[in-house]
């Protein structure tokens, strides 16, 4: 007797109705959780996005005002600005600075002028560069967060009233300083700037007006 209520108690646990029922249940709770990943995933995106996209434009702008400044030090000392990678750092490496400051003119009597003493030179490097740990100068032209793609550069002339007028430009990319992010909010964030005829990236300086700002500033 006992025998037979545990067959018939285990052919009811095996009803295909309550089955099914079961399967139900759990495909459902698949459906719930998966839906709610992606539900989760659709609003995360484009945060993990903006969080990654603003740490490497940091890190592109601290470059491209590095850039900036070894270009305005090269102008001074050889009254051009260059397009040449190469040149630029080998200048960063030799080239020197004076060290100036403020002094009474001795010739008035007033105290009101000073004049500007030159009381020694310095490196490029170690005024620009001396204090950054870890600096490597040969990566100034590799765009931060690239695949090693390198920062576009040019320096020239333009007329301006008549004027020849030395200018320069360093531009990097969306497509190389957001490389491998989320390719359609990288598209989406070009075309952004393309409609309203900006730049799509980051760029320092400009080959058409006489400016050493960047887009950012």
């Amino acid at each position: 007797m006992i025998n037979h209520q545990k067959k018939l108690t285990f052919a009811i646990d095996l009803n295909p109705e309550k089955i099914m029922k079961t399967v139900v249940k759990i495909v459902f709770a698949l459906v719930i959780v998966g839906l709610s990943y992606l539900v989760y995933e659709s609003i995360m995106t484009p945060v993990r996005f903006d969080r990654t996209k603003s740490i490497r434009y940091e890190a592109v702008i601290q470059k491209l005002k590095d850039i900036r400044d070894l270009e305005k030090f090269f102008r001074t000392e050889n009254k051009r600005y260059t397009a040449n990678w190469d040149s630029l750092i080998a200048f960063a490496r030799v080239g020197q600075i004076p060290e100036v400051k403020m002094i009474a003119d001795p010739t008035d009597t007033t105290f009101s002028r000073s004049i500007v003493d030159t009381i020694g030179f310095i490196s490029v490097y170690d005024s620009l560069f001396g204090k950054r740990e870890g600096f490597v100068l040969e990566n100034i032209a590799v765009i931060p967060g690239s695949s090693g793609a390198k920062f576009e550069i040019e320096a020239g002339k333009i007329d301006k009233g008549g004027l020849k007028v030395d200018v320069f430009e360093v531009r990097a990319h969306n497509d190389a300083i957001l490389h491998g992010l989320d390719e359609q909010l990288v598209r989406n964030l070009n075309k952004g700037r393309e409609d309203i005829d900006k730049y799509a990236g980051l760029k320092v300086g400009s080959m058409q007006e006489v400016s050493t700002d960047g887009n950012w500033e």
